[in-house]
């Protein structure tokens, strides 16, 4: 199992390899005058979305398949208001079998307001089971690691 990524360094401006920005909207705000928790989600989906869906620059993902998400844990480190512009940092840090994890963090200026471990698989549409990532998604998704990422977080073990 390869060594989680240092929540420190997912916090770092320079750890990430593929930026997204979003403009908070004023109804992203709740009672309590900040962005609500769910947001943070919907802002870190963007930064993945942008990554792997982006039809101008690569095709991530084979005819008939489509990633979905496996699991996110989301660490909060500082509220978000309104108005603001977030950019969310996404980096490659594992790719399996079936799955890649991202590290992923919310900034405000140099704030880091969020970061994140997701983990998508890839599915079969049809079967709605999980299928091999094919060699080109692979190679594209090590685009997107960081640099000091070593081989050990990019394996074919696991789903």
């Amino acid at each position: 199992m390869p060594k989680e990524t240092d929540s420190q360094d997912i916090a770092k401006i320079s750890y990430h390899a593929h930026w997204t920005e979003e403009s908070v909207r004023y109804n992203d705000t709740g009672r309590q005058g900040h962005v609500n928790n769910a947001i943070f989600v919907t802002f870190l989906e963007a930064g993945r979305v942008s990554l792997l869906y982006n039809p101008e620059e690569r095709a991530l993902t084979p005819e008939g398949t489509s990633f979905v998400l496996a699991n996110l844990v989301l660490n909060f480190r500082a509220e978000i208001f309104w108005p603001s512009e977030v950019r969310i940092g996404t980096t490659v840090s594992r790719i399996g079998n079936s799955s890649v994890t991202f590290s992923q963090a919310l900034f405000v200026g140099d704030n880091c307001a969020a970061t994140a471990q997701t983990v998508l698989v890839l599915m079969d549409d049809a079967t709605r089971k999980s299928r091999s990532l094919p060699d080109q998604t692979r190679q594209e998704l090590k685009k997107w690691r960081h640099r000091d990422c070593s081989s050990e977080n990019v394996g074919t073990s696991d789903s």
